[in-house]
Formats: structure tokens, C-alpha cells, sequence
């Protein structure tokens, strides 16, 4: 096959460590092509979806940890997006007005008849915050809101909370609220913009101290192992970015009654990767744009979580 990847500059990703990399070493160790290409790179002309790209290659004993990773094994060429065989989409967040017009792209690439991985569609309509609340039985207490009096009443009937942005990502703007918290109005002024912008609130759920884990799903299938990133001492966030450490474990029967659930639902929608993230019994977030933790698992367990990814698109792929 050839694969479009649609990511963030090269340059940029921590080789070592980034799931896009793992994706396209497994790809590539499976025998199929690889191009890659930014999210700027994606137009119309004359009706049609096009992008300009290069194909690239990764040697097996690449230095991940160096600044030249990859090379390039082809000039830029301009492209319909059906000419491919599979189109990946990992641009990072944020989910932008940017993210949302590729997002639009996208479909109309799969009109023309292209394979995007997940679609279009439905990345636009599954927001990972909100997509929660379709799965009640699953999610902690949740309000979503930017009235002030709502959030007042919700933090002085739970005492301690969880308030977020909407558009947040690795654990940026989340504060714990609790019940003698003296600064509750200027956070939530903050975070709503003086009541101008929608916010998440949840019931605090004390296992964080267990670990935040993200678990992966993938055609519909979880993987069998979970990351837990445990917070740092002293933090309320378990996100790798905000200095959580992973710890990779097997999934507890609560999660795989979770997954199961959840993952046949989601993939007939056109999400073949999804991450969720799931607290004690409770699922927080459904992460559908660019869901990571396949190295951290990788490593740990030896289950290659690429190279089961890389498999889902092949079988994607051959469907009618």
C-alpha cells in the first residue's frame, strides 16, 4: 500500500517516543510506502482534494533520538488524495477552525473516493470531551456549561471537582476545585472567559492517584494493555505532559467491559483509532484525533500496538 500521513512537521516529533513515528516504522517494516504531508499542504483545485507530499523512509536502526530520523526518498509532488491507497490523519491538536476545515477536506476526499483513517466526519463529530456524555453508564458526574451560577451550584453539591476547557489538551487548564477552595470565582472567570466560553466540570474521582489510563482501541478491538500515567506527587493531572509517568498494565475486567462497549459503536462510525481515558471505573475523555501511548505500551509489554494498527488499515482497506 501507499500511506499518506497527515502530521506535524517532522522535525518537530520526539521520534523516539511519538506514535505517528511508530505508526510509519510499522508501516514500513510491513513492506508498504510511506509519504507524509501537513496539514497546510491539503487543497482543492477545480473540485478536487489534492495535497502536496514526500515519501520518506526510516532506517531500522535509525537514531530516534537524533535530528535526522528520516529521509526523503522523493521530491515534493502534488497528489489527489485517492491516489493513495490509505490516508492517516495525525495532526495534533488543537481542534481548531483549521483542524475542522481539513476536517471537511477529508470527506470530500472520501467522496472522490479516498480512505481516510478516521474519517472526516468523524472527527468533526465525536469533540473527545464532550463525546462522553453519550455513554452515561460509563462517565463520572459531568455538567457542561459557562453559566456561573451552574458551576457555583455544581462545585457546592460535589464539594470537589474537576474543571477543564473544552479544547484543552495534555492536562492544560485543569484545576481541582475543592470544597474549601477560596479562589473558585476567578477560576472559573478564567476558564469561561467571564461566561462567554463552555466548560467541563466532573466529581473528582480520587483513583487518579492510580494512574490516568489511556486505553487504546483499535478496528473496534482494544489493545490488551492499558498506560496508566500515574500523576507526580502533589498534582491532580496523570498527562504525560504535565510530568505524569506511565506505567503499563493489563486491562482490569472494568475496563474491558468498558472498551467492548464502547469500540464496536465508535468504529462503524468511521473511527478506526480511538484512546480512551478512563479513571478508576469512570471513562473522562474519548481521544479521537491523534490518540498516542503506543510506544510506552510497546515498550513495556512487547505488544506491538503499530503494527496491530498498521494491520486494521491493511483489513480497512480490503473492504468493498
Amino acid at each position: 500500500m501507499r500511506i499518506l500521513y497527515i502530521i506535524d512537521p517532522l522535525a518537530s516529533l520526539a521520534a523516539y517516543k511519538d506514535t505517528s513515528v511508530a505508526m510509519m516504522r510499522a508501516s514500513l517494516a510491513r513492506g508498504h510506502q510511506v509519504a507524509v504531508t501537513l496539514q497546510g499542504d491539503l487543497y482543492i483545485d477545480d473540485s478536487r482534494v489534492k495535497t502536496v507530499y514526500r515519501d520518506i523512509t526510516i532506517a531500522a536502526d535509525a537514531d530516534l533520538r537524533g535530528p535526522h530520523w528520516w529521509s526523503y526518498i522523493s521530491n515534493s509532488v502534488e497528489a489527489e488524495l485517492n491516489t493513495f491507497d490509505a490516508v492517516i490523519m495525525r495532526k495534533d491538536p488543537p481542534f481548531d477552525m483549521e483542524y475542522a476545515y481539513s476536517t471537511h477536506l477529508l470527506g470530500f476526499a472520501e467522496q472522490q473516493g479516498a480512505r481516510v483513517f478516521n474519517t472526516g466526519a468523524a472527527l468533526r463529530n465525536h469533540p473527545e470531551k464532550l463525546a462522553i456524555t453519550e455513554f452515561p453508564e460509563f462517565t463520572p458526574l459531568t455538567l457542561v456549561t459557562r453559566d456561573m451560577t451552574r458551576l457555583r451550584a455544581f462545585h457546592a453539591q460535589h464539594q470537589d471537582v474537576i474543571v477543564k476547557p473544552l479544547d484543552g489538551m495534555g492536562g492544560t487548564g485543569i484545576f481541582r476545585l475543592r470544597a474549601d477552595e477560596p479562589n473558585v470565582g476567578a477560576i472559573l472567570e478564567t476558564l469561561t472567559e467571564q461566561g462567554t466560553q463552555t466548560i467541563m466540570a466532573q466529581r473528582y474521582i480520587p483513583e487518579i492517584s492510580q494512574g490516568d489510563k489511556r486505553i487504546l482501541i483499535i478496528g473496534g478491538e482494544p489493545v490488551p494493555y492499558c498506560l496508566a500515567r500515574i500523576p507526580l506527587a502533589g498534582e491532580t493531572r496523570g498527562n504525560l505532559a504535565a510530568g505524569g509517568r506511565g506505567v503499563a498494565q493489563a486491562l482490569s475486567e472494568r475496563d474491558w467491559e468498558i472498551a467492548r462497549s464502547i469500540g464496536p459503536k465508535l468504529v462503524e462510525r468511521g473511527l478506526l483509532l480511538i484512546g480512551l481515558d478512563v479513571i478508576g471505573d469512570y471513562v473522562t475523555e474519548i481521544n479521537v484525533t491523534s490518540p498516542t501511548c503506543f510506544v510506552e505500551i510497546t515498550e513495556q509489554t512487547g505488544f506491538d500496538v503499530a503494527d496491530v494498527f498498521v494491520q486494521a488499515v491493511e483489513k480497512a482497506v480490503s473492504k468493498p
